[in-house]
């Protein structure tokens, strides 16, 4: 189902769709809230979930409080007890040896690309060391005089010299795996690279060579401007 605007109240789809502020607007309506002026992705600036102009964003008004001894006191005492909130929080987590880590989407995404490009270096180092390994040469037969006997000539059936193994033959190479399908998409919206490794566009932008990495991002190359790398899924459609 589609949403409704957060401006005008009616239906937004798809294709003219602005997600902002917790919201759904259309690219007419997503305005300033005092000279409605048309914003985008680059220029708004949000407060309280309205977006306003450079020109009209709310500006914070601070008050000053008296330093009066009660105060003093309030805050003496306040500090106080944060001393010892920390110290019981110091206890508490001595020795522990880790530290909290928000499982943000970001983390996720970046913790699923290591650990694809650990599992391909894995493989390449046991091909490598599977094709070029060397075979280990035998360890000599220590001399045991309990067994030598000079005056009976060993049987005829033992042979105690050593023949090199035969060379191995060719190993047959696994076929790769095909590449996931790629196509051809057109962004909706602008967007501005946030990594090293994302790429950023214009509103109708080709997006060619394109290929899902995992729910939510892509990895395709810019037609315009030939650059390649990550960009969100939610913000091209498929041409």
């Amino acid at each position: 189902m589609n949403p409704s605007c957060g401006r005008c109240g009616t239906i937004v789809y798809p294709t003219e769709k602005v997600n902002c502020l917790d919201k759904y607007w259309h690219k007419g309506c997503f305005s300033c809230e005092i000279c409605k002026m048309t914003l985008n992705m680059k220029n708004y600036k949000g407060f309280e979930k309205r977006p306003y102009c450079n020109a009209h964003y709310p500006k914070t008004n601070f008050t000053c409080v008296a330093d009066t001894p009660e105060n003093l006191r309030l805050k003496q005492q306040s500090k106080m007890q944060s001393q010892v909130q920390y110290k019981e929080e110091f206890e508490k987590n001595k020795g522990k040896g880790f530290s909290a880590v928000a499982d943000t989407p970001e983390m996720q995404r970046i913790k699923k690309t290591q650990d694809h490009i650990s599992n391909i270096k894995y493989h390449e180092e046991f091909e490598k060391n599977r094709m070029g390994g060397e075979i280990p040469s035998p360890q000599p037969n220590s001399p045991n005089p309990v067994f030598q006997q000079p005056h009976q000539p060993p049987a005829a059936s033992k042979n105690y010299s050593y023949e090199p193994a035969a060379a191995p033959g060719p190993v047959r190479q696994v076929a790769a795996a095909p590449p996931p399908s790629s196509g051809r998409y057109q962004a909706v919206y602008d967007y501005a690279a946030a990594d090293e490794d994302e790429v950023g566009f214009l509103e109708g932008d080709v997006i060619v060579d394109a290929q899902v990495i995992d729910e939510g991002w892509m990895y395709g190359r810019v037609e315009r401007t030939g650059q390649q790398g990550m960009l969100p899924a939610n913000y091209v459609e498929a041409i």
